[in-house]
């Protein structure tokens, strides 16, 4: 490994510090190198507090003239938030900048590099760059598409089942992957389930990291006749998270009203076939600067989103149980498709394991 690979690593390493914190910003890592003496560094905590490079360069202070800077995202050129990030490295007297890539915001997108280059700076571009585009895979969706990125998260039995045919479901899996899934809660900007898993489940969809410090996501629950019971866990677990109901006009006032009084944010949407359009609630929680969106909902909903092409990513989690039935739900029901040349390919399989259970984690392909 050269120099150049092994401090992007750095940077890398540092940027994945900030997931779950930074939205709608991209995580961000920057490491600055003199001679082969890591004098600064740092990464992007908050959205609008300061980027990796200010950090960075204010920790190595003198030392920064003539270094290099690695930093795994084109520096900004723009006035956002905060001020540009080219102007600062400019000033600082950084003599080389290497970049994973370039950033695919519009407002930088190679501007930053060119900036860098009339000022005489050295840029190489490139280095670690399909590390640096699947760390910031939810951005880059979000950024280049105005939509969120969408995991769907499920567990399963290894005959294929979210549950017994009584609707029993708890638990499936092992305690090694529901501590993996509160981690993915944590990363996560909102979680979104279906009515029927909160009246099957009655779940908290809160983050409970061992050893605490985990980030509750915004909880959206679809559920277009507001059936959400008023003592559901959803809106009355101890947490700061907002809780939002979407509906459709089906939905009786007297309900919205009372869940109003409750605290839930009734969210009113179009209904497509007599629910809810879930494009138009994916728009809406884009709207609200959401990047990066998990989904724990049952098999109506999984497919449902996968049938409107907005699912990005699969967490599936496969139990060594079987559970058999006719009546068992599956992790994507609907409608299914009537020929196997119709389905969709899966992708850029990983494979991890927890004690007894596996996880796959794909991309769908949406395209046909």
């Amino acid at each position: 490994m050269d120099a150049d690979d092994r401090f992007m690593w750095m940077a890398l390493d540092l940027a994945r510090q900030g997931r779950g914190r930074t939205s709608p910003n991209p995580m961000v890592g920057a490491v600055i190198v003199q001679g082969s003496e890591v004098v600064g560094s740092g990464y992007h905590q908050v959205a609008g507090g300061p980027h990796a490079e200010i950090i960075a360069l204010k920790k190595a202070g003198e030392k920064a003239k003539g270094a290099t800077l690695y930093v795994n995202l084109e520096p900004c050129s723009h006035h956002g938030r905060t001020g540009p990030c080219t102007e600062a490295i400019i000033k600082a007297g950084i003599s080389r900048v290497v970049a994973a890539m370039q950033d695919p915001n519009p407002l930088v997108s190679g501007r930053g590099f060119a900036r860098l280059t009339e000022a005489g700076i050295k840029v190489k571009e490139g280095v670690l760059e399909d590390k640096a585009f699947h760390l910031n895979e939810a951005f880059i969706k979000y950024i280049t598409t105005g939509f969120p990125f969408i995991s769907v998260k499920v567990a399963i039995s290894l005959d294929g089942k979210i549950a017994t045919a009584a609707g029993d479901s708890h638990w499936i899996t092992g305690e090694k992957s529901r501590q993996f899934v509160h981690r993915l809660r944590d990363h996560s900007d909102a979680i979104v389930v279906g009515i029927e898993t909160v009246l099957k489940d009655d779940p908290r969809l809160t983050a409970r990291l061992e050893g605490g410090g985990g980030k509750d996501p915004l909880k959206v629950v679809v559920d277009s006749t507001a059936r959400l019971p008023l003592d559901a866990q959803v809106i009355n677990s101890s947490t700061t998270a907002h809780t939002v109901l979407a509906v459709t006009e089906r939905a009786p006032q007297e309900k919205c009203r009372a869940l109003r009084e409750k605290g839930v944010e009734v969210l009113m949407l179009p209904a497509k076939d007599g629910r809810v359009d879930l494009t138009a609630l994916i728009k809406n929680l884009a709207g609200r600067e959401l990047v990066n969106v998990l989904v724990e909902g049952g098999g109506t909903l999984n497919y449902s989103l996968l049938d409107v092409s907005l699912v990005d990513k699969l967490f599936i989690f496969i139990a060594p149980l079987l559970i058999g039935g006719r009546e068992s739900p599956t992790s994507f029901a609907g409608e299914g498709i009537k020929k196997i040349d119709q389905a969709w390919p899966v992708r850029d399989i990983e494979l991890k394991q927890f004690d007894q259970d596996l996880l796959i984690i794909g991309y769908p392909v949406m395209e046909k």
